[in-house]
């Protein structure tokens, strides 16, 4: 890649002020994840409650995720964050002021921490617009790489627990997004040529179009084992190896960083060699990986070990995804950036969830695990299946200066 040409290509500080706010924004929405043993501990949680008080966010903001996609495409992305900030805003300020006392509210609060979710259809349109087709991976896999933000979640979260209470943590989240909110109204730009809002009947037309919902399908593998794993880990390391809160969530924070950091280099290999051809390989990877961490692993460490080489699979394979739906659907990209997220969270909701009843029903995690690789399988099967149509139609070297 011509660094000097991407950075003339685009809007630099809108990129950066969409990671940061991508960043923060990932860092609320999986807070429950490393927050969840002490949560446990204190509401007395079954291991069913806990893998639904970590998934609940997951599936809100996967919903959202449409909502925030539409809101896009009728006020423009800028504005669109910032509503989503102050409500993310205000439900950790309730939640910290008025505490939390039970599963019931607890679940409540990670419906409103979906909204953080819902970012990711700000966060990629905002930065995408700026960027001409063959900088889409690049641009987008440093904007995406905000998903860091479950990096500091795990990493600062349980300490800061252990050391003012977790109820204290909600309130404490809000200094940093104050700030990143300031920064971001005052520094991000929507581009020039945002395209007009469309009709809202016109919105899920696009449903009609099966890449559509391949473009689903593989995000809901990709991002939904990253999120899950994100959102479980603290919980899963905790109870599989008998670590306290604090050392569950470094344990988890570097499997986390392993996957969150590589999304750019995942955009910029599938620029550089196709999107095709860089996702194959990931799944493959991936669904290696989980078959092999659903045996067990004999130490945490080579636990640790085996789950940052699955994240930083589902990591690059998340980068190159995104290298392949601005191609397909550059003037849907709002609404398709909504509706691929939605599918995302998804995925992370449904492997968050399983692991939770699968130790719950079989004692072991095992089943979610084996069932989650199996479908990255099916995605690789599926993206062989569909590679030559999409190589010779809309990605054909005649139409398209982008590798596909």
């Amino acid at each position: 890649m011509d660094k000097k040409s991407f950075l003339q290509a685009g809007h630099a500080p809108t990129l950066l002020a969409a990671f940061l706010y991508f960043d923060l924004a990932f860092m609320v929405w999986v807070l429950l994840g490393p927050l969840g043993v002490q949560i446990a501990a204190d509401l007395g949680l079954t291991p069913a409650q806990k893998g639904l008080m970590v998934a609940t966010p997951l599936l809100t903001g996967a919903l959202l995720r449409i909502v925030m996609g539409v809101l896009v495409d009728q006020v423009k992305p800028k504005l669109a964050g910032a509503i989503g900030q102050v409500i993310v805003m205000a439900a950790l300020f309730f939640a910290w002021h008025f505490g939390i006392h039970s599963f019931n509210e607890v679940l409540v609060l990670a419906a409103f921490l979906g909204v953080a979710g819902s970012s990711f259809a700000v966060a990629l349109p905002l930065a995408s617009r700026w960027y001409p087709p063959e900088h889409q991976g690049t641009a987008l896999g440093i904007a995406g790489a905000g998903n860091s933000g479950t990096v500091l979640a795990a990493l600062f979260a349980p300490s800061l627990a252990m050391a003012f209470g977790w109820g204290n943590v909600f309130g404490l989240a809000l200094i940093p997004l104050s700030i990143v909110f300031v920064f971001y109204m005052i520094v991000a730009k929507d581009a020039p040529d945002c395209p007009p809002p469309k009709p809202m009947s016109d919105y899920f037309k696009i449903l009609k179009d099966r890449d559509a919902w391949w473009f689903m399908f593989f995000y809901s593998v990709t991002f939904g084992g990253f999120s899950g794993l994100a959102s479980s880990l603290t919980i899963y390391f905790n109870v599989q190896y008998g670590l306290d809160a604090k050392t569950a969530g470094f344990f988890t924070a570097a499997c986390v960083f392993a996957g969150s950091m590589v999304r750019p280099i995942g955009g910029n290999l599938a620029d550089r060699v196709g999107g095709i051809k860089s996702l194959s390989l990931m799944y493959a990877l991936a669904a290696t990986f989980l078959v092999i961490v659903s045996f067990g692993m004999p130490t945490v460490w080579a636990a640790a070990g085996v789950f940052v080489c699955a994240m930083l699979a589902l990591g690059m394979g998340n980068g190159a995804v995104f290298q392949l739906v601005p191609q397909r659907f550059r003037k849907e990209i709002g609404v398709m950036t909504g509706l691929v997220g939605m599918a995302g969270g998804i995925g992370g909701f449904y492997l968050a969830s399983s692991l939770g009843y699968s130790k719950q029903v079989t004692g072991s995690y095992q089943t979610g695990f084996l069932i989650f690789a199996a479908l990255a399988v099916l995605a690789l099967i599926g993206l062989t299946g569909v590679k030559t149509r999409w190589r010779t139609t809309w990605g054909a070297a005649h139409l398209t200066a982008a590798k596909i």
